[in-house]
């Protein structure tokens, strides 16, 4: 993005939902464009640029949590991060979670209005199905439920990018039950040691596990035993919603090629397992949920992919030569199937249901600035997605919109037209991106 207006002319931060009335009002009628920031963050730091005059809207101050075990749910306000709304749950109830995304600085309102996939999806669907109610700020400056802005809206902001309807301001939430221990294992396995036949398997059969198991696997580039020597290692990483007895006749029956062992395991609570995804050390405190910044900055570069029939062995292998090519990529496959399988494209949308086995996330990384240094990455993460094509979904090729992607499009300036809007909407919404364009018009007419 190379935006001539790079910096906000007002950075508000509203206390109340009031206030974010008033800041729509008020760059409504001056003209300014109004981003909002959610507390979290953005693949593309959509909230921070643009080439028109703007303001930002950075909800961080909105960070209320209001958990009700009663009828299991709870309100959380759009500033807050996912960490944050995991803690609370859990301060209030060993036996109840929710079922969102990974990274656990991640803002909720930008999370859960673009679908938010996570380790329990298969179990209870994604975050955004599990959205029951929200508080929405309109183009208007009116405050609306789900009942005053209507089902069609409702339907639109839970995976299609609240943004585009309004500001949401608080998510109403449906509490999950989860057992008060969990089991994790992650198993590292390399070329040498037979990853290429297990990520064959894995792709036959993950999306077929028990609904209580989730194993993804994150594909990256390492030393290898000679100096100088690249090769792929496999990390099997796992969250069963139960104990290690349990799991482990499981995996001896639907996945015995892994060779899961009892001392490969370790049960530990559900809030624990946010801990151990995101790479804590052991012993720390559950309390690091709390923070709202990452642990370590760098810069990358994103994008994702659906898959619908298993990559050959000699393909995966070919795919391994090209990521030895880069500077330490990493891919992370994460399993579909379960829940997801059983809610109908329709529902909401996030269209990437019955169908789809995994959906893949590519990652680059580097740690120097510069145009040149990120040109050189970005480059060589378009020939990779380029080099996968043939083995991922079609017609279209679909994204995730959490892991939005600017190389598939994006709006020009001013007004634009379905046709134009539909080139990258369809790639993320499928056939959800008519309803959502319906959707738009209804709540700002002026839009299109």
């Amino acid at each position: 993005m190379s935006p001539t207006a790079s910096k906000p002319q007002f950075i508000i931060t509203p206390v109340h939902e009031s206030h974010v009335q008033a800041a729509v009002i008020c760059s409504k009628t001056h003209g300014l464009q109004l981003k909002v920031r959610s507390g979290g963050h953005d693949y593309e730091g959509l909230s921070y640029l643009s080439n028109a005059p703007f303001v930002i809207l950075d909800l961080v101050n909105l960070h209320a949590i209001d958990v009700n075990l009663k009828d299991e749910t709870a309100w959380v306000q759009a500033g807050v991060t996912i960490g944050q709304v995991y803690h609370q749950i859990a301060n209030k109830s060993r036996t109840h979670g929710f079922p969102a995304g990974i990274c656990p600085t991640l803002g909720v309102g930008g999370h859960l209005s673009g679908g938010g996939i996570g380790t329990m999806m298969r179990k209870y669907g994604i975050a955004s199905d599990n959205v029951v109610d929200a508080c929405l700020v309109d183009a208007n400056g009116r405050i609306l439920d789900r009942k005053s802005m209507g089902e069609d809206v409702f339907w639109a902001i839970r995976g299609g990018g609240a943004a585009s309807f309004g500001v949401v301001v608080s998510w109403k939430i449906r509490l999950v039950p989860v057992p008060p221990t969990v089991t994790v294992f992650t198993v590292a396995k390399t070329l040498q040691q037979g990853a290429t036949e297990l990520i064959h398997r894995w792709q036959e059969i993950a999306d077929k596990f028990n609904e209580n198991l989730f194993i993804r696997i994150i594909i990256q580039v390492v030393d290898g035993e000679n100096k100088g020597e690249k090769t792929i290692r496999a990390l099997f990483n796992s969250l069963f919603l139960g104990s290690v007895n349990e799991l482990l006749p499981l995996m001896e029956t639907s996945f015995p090629e892994l060779g899961l062992k009892a001392k490969d395991c370790m049960e530990i609570s559900w809030l624990k397992s946010v801990l151990y995804f995101e790479g804590y050390p052991l012993g720390e405190s559950v309390d690091v949920l709390m923070n709202r910044t990452r642990r370590t900055k760098y810069f990358f570069k994103a994008k994702s992919d659906f898959v619908k029939e298993p990559i050959s062995q000699m393909d995966l292998e070919g795919i391994w030569k090209m990521l030895l090519t880069g500077d330490k990529p990493m891919m992370i496959w994460d399993p579909l199937g379960g829940r997801l399988s059983e809610i109908p494209e329709s529902e909401s949308p996030f269209p990437h249901r019955a169908g789809n086995l995994y959906n893949i996330q590519y990652l680059v990384q580097w740690r120097e600035g510069g145009t040149n240094v990120s040109e050189k990455h970005i480059e060589w993460m378009r020939n990779l997605y380029k080099y996968m094509e043939p083995y991922v979904s079609k017609f279209p090729r679909a994204a995730y919109l959490n892991y939005r992607d600017l190389d598939l499009g994006r709006n020009e300036e001013g007004n634009i037209g379905y046709s134009k809007a539909s080139v990258w909407g369809s790639k993320y919404f499928k056939n959800n991106f008519k309803r959502l364009v319906l959707a738009k018009t209804k709540i700002d007419p002026g839009f299109w």
